[in-house]
């Protein structure tokens, strides 16, 4: 496991996604192709799309979603990602809320929305995918939650190897996560990470018109 990060100033750190990408394409400028930015939609688009015009990379996406009580959307109480992966948050809590998200049909909608987003963003193949070295990006990490359940879909399909790139992570969360990865690389690590947002002046959420408009000059 290779480590890097750089502990940042108080927030914000990023005009907005793009300098932050610009930032972690200075810190990894040892990448290469046929090495592969996956970018997680949609905010880690913008990020990704950065790093790949700085560093002339390729770009694709890979996307995950949250599953969350429409009762409180901004709660995760789990993820799903492709192949069929469901992690829950941790906790007899959380083994409650999947029963109950399984019953109310909350888990279904997700997955359904997934494979709208893997169709829409065109993610690609898991024959694409294997034995390459892959650098999964995202705009930050919080729970770390929707990144796990990603890295483990991407371990199924055997990667060279698996690193990370993003901005500004919790330190916790990513310990949590190192297991599953060959480097990680964060601008930030920060100990009980309120909001990825603070850390940027602008953090608007991104439409699926945008990613596609990000993704375009890549196809």
């Amino acid at each position: 496991m290779v480590f890097d990060t750089s502990v940042g100033e108080s927030p914000p750190l990023w005009t907005d996604r793009h300098g932050a990408g610009l930032a972690l394409a200075a810190v990894r400028a040892d990448l290469h192709p046929p090495a592969l930015l996956l970018a997680l939609p949609r905010g880690g688009v913008a990020v990704a799309a950065a790093m790949a015009d700085q560093l002339g990379l390729p770009l694709a996406t890979w996307s995950v979603r949250k599953v969350a009580d429409p009762a409180n959307p901004e709660l995760a109480i789990g993820a799903v990602a492709p192949g069929g992966v469901v992690v829950w948050r941790d906790g007899a809590a959380g083994r409650d809320l999947g029963d109950q998200a399984r019953r109310q049909g909350w888990l279904a909608a997700q997955q359904r929305e997934l494979a709208r987003r893997q169709v829409r963003f065109g993610d690609p193949s898991p024959e694409r995918l294997r034995h390459r070295l892959l650098v999964v990006v995202d705009d930050g990490v919080a729970t770390g939650m929707t990144l796990r359940a990603a890295l483990l879909s991407l371990r199924r399909l055997e990667p060279a190897s698996l690193q990370l790139a993003v901005p500004v992570a919790d330190r916790q969360a990513l310990a949590g996560l190192a297991p599953l990865l060959d480097r990680i690389t964060v601008l930030a690590a920060v100990p009980e990470l309120v909001a990825v947002g603070q850390w940027y002046e602008r953090f608007e959420q991104l439409s699926d018109a945008q990613v596609l408009d990000l993704l375009a000059p890549r196809r």
